[in-house]
């Protein structure tokens, strides 16, 4: 059927779009052609000054699917999801619930109609345990003893979310955190489940667990909305897809025909871009050496246990040394102790030919360090804050922050709105605070300000979190340009095709070690991924000849991928994903839970 939305802002046509027929038997759950919708949304529309957030938006998601909402940063998305999850009222529209119209006003109202959402950025008290954070908030449920935390361990092995209940939130790694959240969910009994960018911080085998585990709650009749940016992820595991776009509905389309480029070109206009490498920029002049770097910390037992363990390396000016590693294996140490918010037990760190091991943070960005931290409201923000003292966080001793001995917030301002401009911040002003952005514009915004320092050694981790693909060649391009006027680059992502792509040599790290390295030339996302483990060690090689049979394939287009496909039972979309493996597992997590006003997100 062809599908063509209503309503659109006249600088905002698009074409007819082929949309999934509602009646088709997906992937391989009941036929939900005649049954009732676990969700339907019609004529949501949501308006903040001077932005409207959603206009007239029209989705229905079957019972017992995976359905994913795509669209650009700032389309409109996580706004739709809070106003389902009764965190956000809609100005228009109604919501109808197992066939029911409903009113929410509260998540207290949606939990008890069985929808649960896990947000991009986690909602949890770094000063309790796991435990203690699953059962805040549903004491009723199972208590708050024995009993509760057999039912979490009961649903973590269920699900295989390796959680580990008496451990602190303040002690675990982003992608812990992530599956905190999802148990927390789980545990409420959520029959409708949100998840809004669940795979943003995680590397690849977790990627295939989480789907795994979707599948499984599929088999169940739970009903997934699985918000994310990642195409090839979404061709994997949906069974069906809504786009949005600018806060509007593009349409619906059918993963076992539509393809990454295609979906690219309906969420922004634009194609697939591609982090591949230009020429080499690696210069002979060192920028950083970090030497013999040892940490070591006590675990919730008292226990010491290491956690970076004689770390070295070397980075010359324009050359980016990628970092792959399985969340929680060092990396986030690794970046603290050279910004100097961890201090080593052991080892040097030593900038341009200046030790500045024991400098303090202020005095290391001084020197010219700039800093994208994985978490950007933990490390990168003040949510609210306006975005023109955000500008100034890290810099505040620097033009055109300040002037002398004190801050000069009218440069401060002008700058910000230079940035805005050059690194598309979508915002209705500077004015706003840094809750009002989507996930992609606090991010934007955050490596504007970095970049606008002109630093000598830029701390990337997770640089393209929780951005769309447009969003994503801009930062790419940025970097690239920094580094062709001697930038060097610390980068650590868990999108593997990134690390490829971007980097000029990468090493992998393994509880604590530097275990391996490759050259992103000739390897693979599959060798880097048993590399990190702890399958390989030493010097990766990938096998020449597969390489150039893969690149053949790669150069034939899809017509071996559509034959190996229709051979296995399996569709296009997914034997393409299937062949290249890591595509798109990329840290951040993207649309952030924002606040009012909206920037259309």
């Amino acid at each position: 059927m062809a599908l063509q939305r209503n309503d659109a802002p006249p600088d905002h046509q698009e074409i007819a779009i082929t949309a999934s027929d509602p009646a088709q038997n997906l992937g391989g759950t009941p036929s939900a052609g005649t049954a009732t919708p676990a969700v339907e949304l019609r004529g949501i529309t949501k308006r903040f000054p001077g932005v409207v957030a959603n206009h007239d938006i029209d989705i229905t998601v079957a019972r017992g699917t995976v359905h994913a909402l795509m669209g650009e940063n700032g389309a409109g998305k996580s706004t739709l999801m809070k106003i389902l999850y009764g965190m956000q009222r809609p100005d228009e529209g109604t919501i109808a619930i197992d066939g029911e119209l409903v009113e929410f006003h509260t998540p207290g109202d949606a939990i008890a109609r069985g929808i649960g959402m896990v947000h991009q950025h986690f909602m949890l008290a770094d000063n309790l345990t796991v435990w203690e954070n699953v059962v805040l908030g549903g004491e009723s449920l199972h208590g708050i003893g024995a009993r509760a935390k057999a039912k979490i361990k009961e649903i973590s092995d269920q699900y295989g979310l390796g959680v580990r209940p008496e451990v602190l939130v303040e002690d675990l790694g982003v992608a812990e955190r992530q599956r905190v959240e999802i148990l927390k969910v789980l545990y409420r009994g959520a029959k409708i489940l949100i998840l809004d960018e669940p795979t943003a911080v995680l590397v690849p085998h977790e990627v295939e667990a989480l789907f795994g585990n979707l599948r499984d709650l599929k088999s169940e009749g739970v009903t997934v909305i699985f918000i994310s940016h990642k195409l090839h992820e979404v061709l994997s595991v949906a069974d069906a897809i809504s786009v949005i776009r600018r806060g509007t509905t593009v349409g619906d389309a059918d993963p076992k025909t539509v393809t990454a480029r295609q979906l690219a070109e309906m969420m922004v206009g634009a194609e697939l871009p591609s982090p591949e490498s230009r020429e080499s920029t690696v210069t002979e002049t060192e920028m950083l050496r970090v030497e013999g770097l040892r940490i070591a910390k006590a675990d919730i037992e008292g226990i010491e246990r290491v956690v970076l363990d004689d770390i070295s390396l070397a980075i010359h000016k324009g050359e980016i040394l990628g970092i792959a590693g399985v969340e929680g294996n060092g990396q986030a140490e690794l970046v603290e102790a050279i910004m100097g918010m961890l201090p080593p037990d052991a080892g040097t760190v030593v900038l341009d030919g200046t030790d500045i091991s024991d400098r303090l943070t202020r005095a290391r960005r001084e020197a010219g360090i700039g800093y994208i931290p994985e978490d950007r409201h933990k490390h990168g923000l003040l949510l609210e804050a306006p975005l023109w003292e955000n500008r100034m966080l890290g810099h505040v001793t620097e033009a055109p922050n300040s002037k002398g001995f004190l801050l000069d917030p009218a440069g401060a301002r002008k700058d910000t709105l230079r940035i805005v401009a050059e690194y598309d911040v979508r915002t209705p002003g500077i004015e706003v605070t840094a809750a009002s952005l989507s996930g992609g514009n606090q991010q934007k915004l955050i490596i504007g300000r970095e970049m606008s320092h002109n630093p000598k050694l830029l701390i990337a981790a997770h640089p393209t979190r929780g951005v769309d693909v447009g969003a994503q060649a801009q930062i790419w391009d940025q970097i690239r340009a920094a580094q062709r006027e001697g930038l060097a680059v610390l980068l650590i992502s868990a999108d593997l095709d990134e690390l490829i792509g971007l980097s000029d040599t990468i090493r992998v790290i393994y509880r604590g070690r530097l275990v391996a390295d490759a050259d992103p030339a000739t390897v693979t996302a599959e060798d880097l991924g048993t590399a990190m483990t702890g399958a390989a060690a030493g010097h990766i090689e990938s096998d020449a000849d597969a390489l150039a049979a893969a690149e053949a394939v790669a150069a034939e287009g899809t017509t071996a991928e559509t034959a190996v496909a229709a051979e296995d039972g399996t569709e296009t979309a997914e034997a393409t994903v299937a062949e290249a493996g890591t595509s798109e597992a990329e840290a951040e997590p993207t649309e952030t839970a924002e606040a009012d006003p909206q920037a259309g997100e």
